[in-house]
C-alpha cells in the first residue's frame, strides 16, 4: 500500500470515528500552523448533498439551511482529519475522538497517591504546578508507552476514579482574514472608549495599544494575522490598552487547554480585567476550572461561538457558566449562516462587513465569530472603570445593545465598531 492510499485511509477512519462520536470538534476558523488548501469560508451558500453533488431540485429555506449546516459539518470533519493527519507525530486523537496533544494526560489536583498509581500504571510525570493567579493544580503526565492517547485517558481513569482525568484538547480561531480590504468602515467614535483587554490567540505584530505580551508555546510570541486583526480591532474600537498572550507559537499541538489556562492565570497576576477568547473546542476539566477560577476574581471572560453552524454541538470555552457568549453579525445586523453555538448566549458583534489593519498586508477583509468577540470585551473594558463591579458594567453593556433575540442574546453591541485601526 503507497503512502497515498494510507493517508486516504487514515482519514476515512477518522471521519467515521469523529461522526459516531459523542462531541464533535469545533474547527470553524484557520487551524494553527496547518498549510491546508481550504478555501476561507468556502462552504458559505453552497448546496450540496452528501456525495457533493448539487442538488437536482429546488430547496425550500429551511431545507436550504439544512444543507448549508451539513455543508458546515463535513467541511469541519474535514479539517480536523487532515489537521490530525498531517501533524500525528504530535496530535493524536482522544477518547471523544477530538484532536490533543500526542502522549500526554492531564490530572488536576495531583497528590502524592494519585502521583503514585499512575506511575504504577506506567505513566510518568512530565510537569507539575500550579496556574499562577489561579489556585488551579495540575500534572502533565506521559502516557506508557505504546499506549494510545484514548487508551490512556480511559485507563487512568479507571485507575483513578473521583479524579478529573483529561487528554489536552486543542483549541482552534474562529475567524479568517479573507481578503484585501478596499476601505474602511465606520468608526465607534460615538461610544465611550477606555480599558483595557486581553487577548487569548496567537501573537500579536503592530499594535501601539500592547502593554504586554508573553507566549505559551514554542515559537511564542510568534505573529499571527488572526490575533494582529484583533488588536487593530480593539484599536478601532476605543480600547486603550490590549495584553497579548500568544498560545500557538509555532507548534502544531499549541493552543492547547494548559497553554489557555496558564495564559488566563498570566492575564490575572497582570491584573487584566477583561479577556477576550476567539478560540472553539470541547469541554476540558482543566480549562473550565481556570475559567472559573477567574471569574471568582473578578475577571471578565468572553467568548466566540465558533464557525460551525447552528447544528454544531455547543463550543467552548463560550459555553462555560458565566462566560460572555458573543456570537456574530453582518452589516445589515444579519447572524452570520456559519456562526456556531454556545449553551447560551449573550451578545452579537460585528461580525462581518468589516476591516483590518494587519502589518505588511494592510487593510484586509474580515468574518467569522473571532471578530465578534474581541469588540464585545471592548465594550465591557470600557464600562468597566475604577470600582465598577463587572455585574455593572454589563448592565451599562445591556443598555447599548439592540435587536435583542433568541439569535441574538441581549442584543448586538458596538454595531458601528467596524474598522480597525
Amino acid at each position: 500500500m503507497d503512502r497515498r492510499t494510507s493517508t486516504g485511509l487514515t482519514i476515512a477512519a477518522a471521519l467515521m470515528m469523529l461522526a459516531a462520536g459523542p462531541v464533535n470538534a469545533q474547527l470553524g476558523g484557520a487551524l494553527p500552523s496547518a498549510p491546508l488548501p481550504v478555501d476561507p469560508l468556502g462552504t458559505v451558500g453552497k448546496v450540496r448533498d452528501a456525495v457533493g453533488e448539487v442538488t437536482e431540485t429546488a430547496l425550500d429555506p429551511v431545507e436550504e439551511a439544512a444543507s448549508g449546516a451539513r455543508t458546515l459539518a463535513r467541511k469541519r470533519l474535514q479539517r480536523i482529519a487532515h489537521y490530525v493527519s498531517d501533524h500525528q507525530d504530535v496530535v493524536a486523537w482522544d477518547e471523544r475522538h477530538q484532536p490533543a496533544v500526542r502522549g500526554v494526560v492531564l490530572l488536576l489536583d495531583p497528590d502524592q497517591m494519585a502521583l503514585d498509581v499512575a506511575r504504577r500504571e506506567g505513566y510518568s510525570v512530565l510537569e507539575q504546578g500550579e496556574i499562577d493567579g489561579l489556585d488551579t493544580r495540575y500534572a502533565r503526565l506521559a502516557v506508557p508507552e505504546a499506549m494510545s492517547l484514548a487508551k490512556s485517558v480511559k485507563r487512568l481513569r479507571k485507575a483513578l476514579p473521583g479524579h478529573d482525568v483529561s487528554a489536552d484538547q486543542l483549541y482552534f480561531p474562529s475567524g479568517r482574514t479573507v481578503a484585501v480590504g478596499t476601505a474602511a468602515a465606520a468608526s465607534s467614535g460615538a461610544l465611550p472608549r477606555g480599558g483595557t483587554v486581553g487577548v487569548i490567540d496567537g501573537g500579536i505584530s503592530g499594535s501601539d495599544l500592547l502593554a504586554g505580551q508573553r507566549g505559551f508555546a514554542k515559537g511564542a510570541p510568534h505573529r499571527s494575522d488572526h490575533a494582529s486583526a484583533i488588536a487593530s480591532l480593539l484599536a478601532g474600537a476605543g480600547t486603550a490598552r490590549v495584553y497579548g498572550a500568544d498560545v500557538y507559537g509555532t507548534d502544531p499541538a499549541g493552543g492547547n487547554a494548559l497553554a489557555i489556562a496558564k495564559a488566563l492565570g498570566w492575564m490575572r497576576t497582570q491584573g487584566v480585567p477583561v479577556v477576550s477568547i476567539s478560540l472553539v473546542g470541547p469541554a476540558n476539566p482543566l480549562l473550565g476550572r481556570a475559567i472559573s477560577a477567574a471569574r471568582t476574581r473578578g475577571m471578565v471572560v468572553v467568548a466566540a461561538v465558533g464557525n460551525d453552524g447552528a447544528a454544531a454541538p455547543p463550543a467552548y470555552p463560550a459555553s462555560y457558566p458565566g462566560v460572555v457568549a458573543v456570537t456574530g453579525v453582518d452589516g445589515a445586523g444579519r447572524v452570520l449562516i456559519e456562526a456556531g453555538r454556545a449553551s447560551h448566549l449573550d451578545y452579537a458583534a460585528p461580525g462581518a462587513d468589516m476591516s483590518a489593519i494587519v502589518p505588511g498586508k494592510g487593510r484586509i477583509d474580515l468574518r467569522g465569530t473571532s471578530f465578534a468577540a474581541p469588540l464585545a470585551a471592548s465594550r465591557i473594558a470600557a464600562r468597566l472603570t475604577s470600582g465598577t463591579r463587572a455585574s455593572q458594567a454589563l448592565k451599562a453593556v445591556d443598555s447599548e445593545a439592540v435587536d435583542a433575540s433568541r439569535r441574538t442574546g441581549r442584543g448586538i453591541v458596538c454595531d458601528i465598531c467596524r474598522s480597525g485601526l
